[in-house]
């Protein structure tokens, strides 16, 4: 596992074909596909993801992409699931630097074998068959600390210093349109009052199980009777989820649900 200061030219040249794809990504759901699409274009990546937290560590923005089917999607949920973000070496590492005076650029390298916790290394490495990442990340003077990571899988060359110049030269544009991200119109809309998908990735699974029952308009009975467990047991999860949720009976939870959808 390596991290070392960036310090990029202040005129490097990028492609404008590679630049308008990263900046179509800022303020919409697919910040990270639009990076992967980017670097598709100067080098061979599988996954993108970005990840943003505020400087009391609250989640502004998570963005995944891969080049085949929802892998990174799913495993993003995972990650914000299980607070995984804890755990990150990269975040964790970002958490724990002094604030600094000027907005601190570093490049990240980490193998999925170095990653300590078994759970999020399977998670975020094993289970999707990934074997090392790539980051660009940021710590800014205001505490906001974002990564955007570039990975490979099993199947592809190791990350070389080729491949970590490409990356560095384009570091102030990714890490740019990260943070400008959490500060678009829609970031901050999400961070006023996120939508109901984006916090039921707060709750843990069998919270999100009862939930989801009950979205589906089924009684707290009905949901014990489905799930095979004590009414009760339903009562203390719908409780402790709808605190989550900040909402206090199933027809806010409903109504927010039709909110969603639309």
């Amino acid at each position: 596992m390596k991290r070392w200061r960036l310090h990029p030219a202040a005129d490097a040249q990028l492609s404008a074909v590679v630049v308008g794809d990263v900046l179509a990504g800022i303020g919409t759901p697919h910040l990270a596909a639009s990076c992967l699409t980017a670097m598709h274009r100067v080098m061979p990546v599988t996954f993108c993801t970005v990840f943003g937290v505020d400087a009391t560590g609250r989640i502004e923005t998570v963005s995944a992409a891969s080049s085949y089917g929802n892998t990174a999607e799913r495993t993003a949920e995972r990650y914000v699931a299980q607070r995984f973000d804890l755990l990150d070496p990269n975040m964790a590492w970002l958490a724990a630097r002094k604030l600094p005076k000027r907005a601190q650029l570093w490049m990240g390298h980490q193998h999925g074998d170095e990653v300590a916790d078994p759970a999020y290394r399977a998670a975020c490495y094993g289970d999707v068959g990934i074997r090392e990442r790539s980051s660009v990340l940021l710590l800014r003077p205001s505490g906001q600390r974002v990564a955007v990571s570039f990975y490979r899988s099993l199947a592809q060359p190791e990350f070389g210093e080729t491949d970590f110049a490409v990356i560095a030269a384009h570091a102030t544009l990714l890490a740019d349109a990260a943070s400008a991200h959490s500060r678009s119109a829609t970031a901050v809309h999400e961070a006023a009052a996120p939508t109901l998908a984006s916090r039921l990735l707060t709750l843990s699974l069998r919270e999100r199980e009862v939930i989801g029952h009950l979205m589906a308009g089924r009684t707290a009975k009905d949901t014990a009777r489905a799930l095979g467990v004590e009414l009760s047991t339903v009562r203390t999860h719908q409780y402790r989820a709808f605190r989550r949720l900040g909402i206090r009976t199933q027809k806010e939870l409903l109504r927010g649900a039709a909110v969603t959808a639309s």
